[in-house]
Formats: C-alpha cells, structure tokens, sequence
C-alpha cells in the first residue's frame, strides 16, 4: 500500500505572502500523528494541501498514490474540520448530520437501510447512539465533536484527519474524545490531527511534526512537550486561518 499522504517539497503561497517553504512529509498507514504549531502557523493550509484541496505553489502532494486533487483519493479521507458554533436552533438531527458524511459516495435518492445502520454504527463507535433523534444544536461542544468524527466515520474512511478538534472542548469531553480515537486506532485507522498542543492525546501519539516559519519536523513526544510553549505563544504568520 502507498503512503496514505505524501509530500514533496512543498511550497504554498498567499497573495500576503509564504506559508509553507519545501516541506517534504509521509503518513504511513496506521499512523497516529500529531501535527503541532502556533495558531496562523499553517497547519490547516498544510492540511488542505494534502488533501487536495489547495494546490501547492510548488512540489507534489500525494494521497493514497494519486494527485491529491484526484476525488476519488478524497473518498478515502475522514475530514473534521476546526470546530464551528453550531446554532441550538439548527433543525438537524444527529443520524442526519452523520448520513450526511455518505453524500459524497452516492449520485441521487435517499439514504438505505444499510446506510442508516452504518451511521448507527459510527454512531455506537463514538459513544453516541443514543442521541441520534436529537437535535445537534443541543448537544455540548464535546458531544457535537464526537458526532463529527462519526460523520467522517460513515464514509469508511483509511484516513481520518482532525483540525484543532478539542478546541474550546472541557478536560472531561477531551479525554472522552482520546478514547474513541485510541479505539478507532486500534482498529487500524490512521489519525492526523492537527492541534498547538498534545491535549489528552499525548499518551497515544506515535509521531510529532512540528510546523514553525513555514517548515516541518518530526520530533520526539519529550521535544514536544518542552516546545508547547512556542506553539502557544509564536506569533500568526501570513496565513487566513489556523
């Protein structure tokens, strides 16, 4: 199997300027990373680039041994994007949202009876199947997370990709959060999350790139831990979000 992503030297711009400066990286299969760096560092431009969905001023990103830009590479990517306020008002129930991460694998009609349980399924992963007829508006930050990563869930993803996923999430909600992660793991699939610090993933990490003035390493989770600060405390760069 090819790496699940695969940067060569890689470069990406903003009209304000340079973002990230040949940044060459792999994520293998099972992997469990952990991409640090200080907010406006370009985390999530790295994260989009590897994806496909920004293509790089210069070099060559690769997932699952295509272009990244390729769709049919994407459908094997679990995305959970930064964390949004989701409005107490918004009509949508959990098992809706979760379906809505089949969308993409399906051209017309509505969803099966074997896709409603597959988003049960991911559902039950994530500790939340009881909550399936509730509104997602009137869950907590942390309840509404974990249906996310069940949305990604649905679509059977090899990879799942996390942007700043504990962001304003309580201690308790994190650890909860650890666990489900550690399991989906376990069961063979590879995690990406990108975050400015280790949170209560840092027990189960097995690598650490650290993003600092456009250029990436890989760190020991010791290094990790003594440079926090530096992620927390460095100033934005050049990049619109993250």
């Amino acid at each position: 199997m090819p790496d699940l992503i695969e940067l060569r030297s890689v470069s990406f711009s903003y009209e304000s300027g340079r973002v990230l400066s040949d940044v060459s990286l792999s994520i293998k299969p099972k992997d469990y990373v952990v991409l640090l760096g200080a907010n406006g560092s370009g985390k999530t431009t790295l994260l989009k680039v590897a994806i496909g969905l920004l293509r790089p001023t210069s070099g060559t990103a690769l997932l699952f041994g295509r272009q990244a830009s390729d769709p049919r590479a994407r459908e094997l990517v679990g995305y959970v994007p930064q964390r949004a306020v989701i409005s107490s008002r918004l009509p949508a129930t959990v098992l809706e949202v979760v379906l809505a991460g089949r969308a993409a694998r399906r051209k017309f009609g509505g969803f099966s009876r074997a896709e409603r349980e597959l988003a049960m399924r991911a559902l039950e992963r994530v500790g939340m199947a009881e909550f399936a007829n509730r509104r997602i508006g009137e869950l907590s930050g942390g309840q509404q997370q974990r249906v996310l990563i069940a949305r990604a869930l649905a679509s059977d993803p090899q990879l799942l990709i996390l942007d700043e996923p504990t962001a304003g999430v309580d201690r308790d909600s994190q650890i909860r959060f650890a666990q489900v992660l550690r399991g989906l793991n376990r069961d063979g699939v590879a995690i990406v999350i990108v975050a400015h610090d280790l949170g209560a993933v840092g027990r189960d990490v097995r690598r650490v790139l650290a993003l600092h003035q456009g250029h990436i390493d890989e760190i020991s989770l010791e290094e990790a831990k003594e440079r926090v600060g530096m992620f927390v405390e460095d100033h934005p760069g050049h990049e619109v979000a993250g």
